[in-house]
């Protein structure tokens, strides 16, 4: 029986792993796919137990980008693009720190999403693609600014000019991957990453996460100072350096409201 396409979760260690399943288009996201990703995303967001998130695709690939097989209308096209910005949304609003663990295709949506994680992962072979201009599709503006910030103008432009294929050498050279594994070794690194992350200070990864992206302002800087002031993590921390041993990070985000 074949199964549906969809996104699965997967929690261990402190590490959720999402796993994009359609297998039969080679894990292209369908509207239903792009739609659920928000509401997925947010108890893993609120669950104290997850410390890092990992996006990746079932099988070989990581995916062909958004299922269009099925839309024969403008306002269906725009309804997908739609719900494909506000996952690509929910995914670089996440508070912990994501990585994306690609391999075989990285194409379209799925670069828009790869991008929108934190650090990337790739095996060799590889390949990425921002492909708006073989649909005549004006690219959102917010993923294009993501994709400036990472990759840097140059490339950027390259790549939604031309919609052509680059492997996973170009993508390391031009900034868009940041570790290459053999094919074989890449679930392996990216698990002891997630575990190396899940080790260290939240505290640290929410208020580096928001700096670096487009959030902060002098209200956000005294928000962290004050959460810093009340939080043992940096006693902790010194006291573990010094005795040398594991330190035992214990902050964790306020509940909303």
């Amino acid at each position: 029986m074949t199964t549906p396409p969809r996104l699965t979760v997967a929690t261990a260690d402190g590490t959720a792993t999402v796993t994009i399943d359609n297998p039969a288009r080679r894990n292209a996201m369908t509207p239903a796919m792009w739609e659920s990703l928000p509401a997925l995303l947010a108890p893993l967001a609120a669950d104290p137990a997850v410390r890092v998130l990992v996006l990746t695709g079932a099988g070989d690939t990581f995916c062909a980008g958004a299922d269009i097989s099925g839309f024969t209308d403008a306002d269906g096209l725009r309804a997908a693009r739609t719900a494909a910005v506000a996952a690509e949304e929910a995914l670089a609003a996440f508070p912990k720190p994501t990585l994306a663990a690609v391999r075989g295709h990285c194409v379209g949506g799925g670069c828009q999403l790869a991008v929108a994680c934190d650090l990337r992962f790739a095996a060799h072979g590889a390949t990425f693609g921002v492909t708006p201009a073989r649909l005549g599709i004006v690219y959102p503006a917010a993923s294009t600014r993501r994709l400036v910030r990472l990759a840097g103008p140059s490339t950027a432009k390259h790549l939604l000019f031309s919609a052509e294929l680059i492997d996973h050498e170009r993508a390391l050279r031009v900034g868009l991957v940041d570790e290459v594994c053999p094919a074989d070794g890449l679930d392996g690194r990216v698990r002891g990453y997630a575990s190396l992350l899940a080790s260290r200070s939240l505290l640290t990864q929410y208020a580096a996460k928001e700096f670096a992206g487009d959030i902060p302002g002098d209200s956000r800087s005294a928000y962290w100072a004050a959460q810093a002031a009340t939080s043992t993590d940096a006693l902790e921390g010194a006291t573990a350096f010094l005795t040398r041993r594991p330190p035992s990070f214990t902050w964790t985000p306020p509940l909303p409201g």
